[in-house]
């Protein structure tokens, strides 16, 4: 295993066009005061940010907040021909229109005129359009490090019939293995996509691995959307609601997204319409460390925020933070298929939130509203409380599936 530190750098798993290019050295967890690993954490998201940009600056820039977005494009959602028309008046040229059906939302992306800002276009837009939620389309990035693309990697495959499918995934490309053989369905949604990838390959044997690698729900059926490709764009909030939709349109109950970024109206938008038809989603808090800005999707309201733990049940220094934390799951030292014929053990909070969602999707087999209180109740129970006597603001309701992971 390399060192603990490891998680913070990782990105959206593609090829860069400038695979020179390294990150600033990390901190070591296990021997800095905590006071510096918090600071060098932040800073280390910062440099991240930073060599993304620079390794891809054709395909993304900086919203107005710092944060990676699509370059040069404006995303709306509940929109129709007569405001794309009105916005082509005003110069915003349409990329393309898409109605997700399994969300019953209609999306456009739009090209901002020449000369324009992203911050000064996204505003224009907003005014002009009023009756549309109005953004930019950010960049999602996985929260744990396992690696990147699988370039000579098969990918999973379905059986034919094996009946419903409880869980989804939405993460990069996920290869064969044999413990998840004949049990994942995958589907596409960015350039080059599915394309295999280590992260979302080890994502998906910890929900549903069994043999060599056992997750959290092993033997069940896993539909994977890939966001990511080979896409120098890739996890786009835009991906993400399209991903979203095909899970909701294939009656998914519990979906997995170990993946992080800042608040986005298409992506809220998405979740909340999702969250309407019965999916219940589980997200990944981040490995930016305390002092970093809250982790969406994990922060939207309703949305099961999943932090990590250590062999001894204390907090990950790494883990990031939401506006609340739901539960916690082994996020160090976690075994998982990372190829076709190949395993490793991992860390960060990527690789916690697999665990609890495989242990809901157990309580909660098809969506429907009326039954996720007592879904939600059930898994409570079967948490181990710690921290703060009761629900806390660093665990949550406490540790789900401590023995799983390899331990």
């Amino acid at each position: 295993m390399g060192p603990p530190a490891a998680a913070q750098i990782a990105l959206p798993p593609i090829q860069l066009p400038d695979a020179t290019r390294t990150l600033p050295p990390l901190p070591d967890l296990r021997a800095e005061p905590l006071i510096s690993v918090v600071d060098r954490l932040a800073q280390g998201r910062l440099d991240r940010i930073a060599a993304l940009l620079h390794d891809r600056h054709e395909y993304i820039e900086r919203d107005e907040q710092g944060e990676p977005a699509v370059r040069g494009v404006l995303v709306a959602s509940g929109i129709d021909s007569t405001m794309i028309a009105r916005a082509a008046d005003a110069g915003f040229a349409l990329l393309d229109r898409d109605r997700i059906e399994g969300l019953g939302l209609d999306i456009a992306r739009f090209r901002i005129p020449e000369g324009r800002s992203l911050g000064r276009a996204r505003k224009q837009l907003a005014k002009l359009l009023p009756e549309a939620e109005v953004d930019v389309d950010n960049i999602y990035a996985a929260s744990g490090a396992a690696g990147g693309a699988l370039s000579h990697a098969t990918l999973a495959a379905a059986s034919s019939g094996g009946g419903t499918t409880t869980l989804g995934l939405i993460d990069a490309g996920v290869a064969a293995h044999p413990s998840i053989a004949g049990r994942i369905e995958q589907r596409g949604f960015a350039q080059g996509a599915p394309t295999p990838s280590r992260h979302g390959t080890a994502v998906a044997s910890l929900l549903v691995g069994s043999g060599a690698v056992r997750g959290a729900a092993p033997g069940q059926r896993l539909l994977a959307a890939d966001v990511y490709g080979t896409d120098p764009a890739g996890g786009s909030a835009s991906a993400i609601a399209r991903a979203l939709g095909w899970l909701a349109q294939r009656g998914v109950a519990v979906a997995t997204i170990s993946l992080v970024g800042p608040d986005n109206k298409l992506l809220a938008a998405a979740v909340t319409r999702a969250q309407q038809r019965g999916m219940l989603i589980v997200a990944a808090v981040g490995n930016d460390g305390p002092a970093a800005p809250p982790a969406y999707p994990a922060s939207y309201r309703g949305v099961l925020a999943v932090t990590g733990v250590d062999a001894k049940d204390r907090l990950l220094p790494e883990a990031g933070r939401a506006l609340h934390v739901d539960f916690a799951a082994p996020g160090d030292d976690v075994l998982a298929a990372t190829g076709t014929d190949s395993r490793d053990r991992l860390r960060g909070t990527s690789f916690a939130a697999p665990l609890v969602a495989g242990r809901l999707a157990l309580r909660y087999p098809a969506p429907a509203v009326a039954r996720i209180g007592p879904a939600i109740a059930a898994l409570v129970l079967e948490a181990r409380d710690l921290g703060q006597r009761g629900r806390d603001k660093i665990y949550g309701h406490g540790l789900i599936c401590g023995d799983c992971g390899g331990r």
